[in-house]
């Protein structure tokens, strides 16, 4: 074969193989794909192969995304590879700090092809045009100038977050003796100024607040603006008086007669191993300001052993949950929806439970929102459809009858092309009907791509499959949603019953909700239903369908067949 025909390489790093498997369907006709699960594989790849670009997911283990661009880009070899970031929706800081690191661009999860494939074409494009122009007009001492590092960033003459890490590491490490700290800075509602007075204004507030920061440190540390409002400064832990920064900040925001409520808060992180990566340490201090934000007499917090244990577990969760589902840790319960009406089980949702044999229950709210972050939801969703389906197929088989039960549709499931055609094929393996089992997708997903969702919701109806919205009035429902989105059934959230016997504004919201419903045909289950008072207010109103501890806990399969005995067939929903 000609060399000159040969597709580029493309090397895709991820821990979640079904990301990479999406990812390598929609280049796989233009480019030669490789894959590495973690940054150190990827290193040892890029060292032997001439790789023409890299999809890169930020957080893994072993080595993760950000480690792996930092050293790519302080790689003379490496450096030019254009390195694209794959980012959930909600990762905003991420993005610009992987751009300050060096990526050429990033495309955010879920995945939608055409705008991936145009991501990456552009980036492609542009390297060709620079590539051209420095052969065509650059002598090569021009070339070596051109890619000689930039040390300081350009608005405020700080160190950029490269440059910050490395010279903090340098710094730190010459007297490994001493006690050091990272604080990390960030600028609360800056936004408010770009939009409320100018970008000139927000700019001229960047570059007075990192003279302030380079004062500080003057001849005993070093500063470096890492990305937007965010800056850091590495020194020594004796020479550190955070109140004195923060009361400095302070004086710098007043002097500037900024009339908004912009206050500078801090995450300091007291350095333990000088040899750790300094960008590790720069997350410890960030991850302390989230602290800082939350309280009102002091606006620091330090990194302290609970945000450490709560690190390690997420490390400890994203390193287990593969062997977990292959090891059968994974189980699901079940938690009944009843009918006041008929006095039956209207139908069941479905749960995922992880039971680890060290750790031993491990609650969805702590793993749920990483196995989301990380892309590994669609793969504990499956095997949730699959539970469910044995369920149901045991109830017609031993029963001969059947009680309906949803299972949630993450987001993510939506970028499937073959999603419909999976559940399907569950139905006929299972010999089931569709509407036994119900779907449950959440009001936030509706946000991310209202027309693919759309279209995979009616594509479900057509084919007989009932669809709920999860959680309704937790984030921005509206009324044209309920206009335009195909649904069969809404879930209150359970937050709207906080104090429904007293508060008569959720009563008014609780009782419109359900007549609206009602007039568009739609059916309502409340959830989170606890007290007498709660269930005497929802009857008032006509609500059928309760979900709630008042009734029945989630439970395991053992238990909830327990229910069928001696009960009559409830109603087809």
């Amino acid at each position: 074969m000609n060399e000159n025909l040969k597709k580029p390489l493309m090397l895709i790093v991820d821990d979640v193989e079904i990301n990479r498997v999406i990812l390598a369907q929609f280049f796989k006709d233009e480019y030669e794909i490789c894959e590495a699960s973690n940054g150190e594989e990827a290193l040892l790849f890029v060292e032997d192969h001439p790789v023409s670009v890299i999809l890169l997911d930020l957080v893994m283990p072993i080595m993760d995304g950000y480690d792996l661009l930092a050293r790519l880009k302080r790689d003379d070899r490496f450096r030019d590879i254009p390195v694209i970031v794959t980012t959930a929706r909600s990762e905003s800081d991420s993005e610009v700090r992987v751009m300050d690191l060096g990526a050429a661009d990033f495309i955010t999860k879920p995945y939608n092809p055409k705008v991936v494939r145009g991501r990456v074409r552009n980036v492609m494009s542009l390297l060709e045009n620079e590539w051209r122009k420095l052969e065509q007009s650059a002598q090569s001492q021009e070339i070596v100038d051109m890619r000689r590092r930039i040390e300081l960033d350009a608005l405020t003459n700080l160190y950029d977050r490269d440059n910050f890490c490395r010279k903090a590491a340098s710094f730190m490490q010459m007297d490994a003796t001493k006690k050091y700290v990272i604080v990390f800075l960030d600028i609360n509602y800056f936004k408010v100024v770009n939009d409320l007075f100018s970008v000139e204004t927000g700019n001229l507030l960047l570059r007075s607040a990192a003279a302030f920061l380079q004062s500080v440190v003057s001849t005993v540390g070093l500063a470096g603006r890492l990305e937007a409002d965010h800056f850091a400064m590495c020194l020594p832990a004796d020479a550190l008086n955070i109140d004195e920064v923060i009361q400095g900040l302070d004086g710098v925001v007043q002097s500037l007669n900024i009339q908004q409520n912009i206050r500078f808060y801090a995450g300091i992180y007291p350095v333990s191993n000088v040899f750790l990566a300094v960008s590790q340490m720069c997350d410890r201090a960030h991850t302390a300001v989230a602290i800082a934000k939350g309280r009102y007499s002091q606006r620091y917090a330090w990194y302290d052993e609970k945000m450490r244990e709560d690190e390690v577990e997420e490390h400890l969760i994203l390193r287990d949950m593969a062997g977990a589902l292959a090891e059968g840790q994974f189980s699901i319960n079940i938690q009944p929806i009843f009918n006041i009406e008929t006095g039956e089980d209207f139908s069941g949702e479905v749960l995922v439970r992880w039971y680890h044999p060290l750790k031993e229950f491990i609650p969805p709210a702590r793993f749920i929102p990483i196995f989301e972050k990380n892309g590994f939801v669609a793969r504990v969703d499956r095997f949730v459809w699959n539970e469910a389906c044995k369920l149901l197929a045991y109830e017609k088989e031993t029963f001969g009858r059947v009680t309906p039960v949803s299972v949630n549709l993450s987001r993510l499931n939506f970028y499937d092309e073959h999603l419909v055609d999976y559940i399907l094929g569950l139905i006929k393996q299972y010999n089931l009907e569709p509407w036994m089992l119900k779907l449950e997708i959440t009001e936030s997903a509706y946000t991310d791509n209202m027309h693919l969702l759309i279209d995979t919701v009616a594509r479900f109806q057509k084919e007989g499959f009932k669809i709920l919205m999860d959680d309704f009035g937790s984030g921005y429902s509206s009324l044209n949603m309920l206009r335009n989105m195909p649904v069969d059934i809404l879930k209150l959230d359970m937050r709207f019953l906080e104090d429904i016997q007293t508060d008569s504004r959720a009563q008014a919201i609780v009782r419109n909700v359900v007549n609206l419903a009602r007039d568009i045909d739609m059916e309502v289950i409340i959830e989170g239903v606890e007290t007498q008072e709660q269930l005497d207010f929802l009857k008032s109103v006509g609500c059928k369908n309760i979900q709630g501890f008042l009734f029945a806990y989630p439970m395991t399969k053992d238990d909830y067949l327990k229910r069928f005995v001696n009960k009559p067939e409830p109603i087809k929903a």
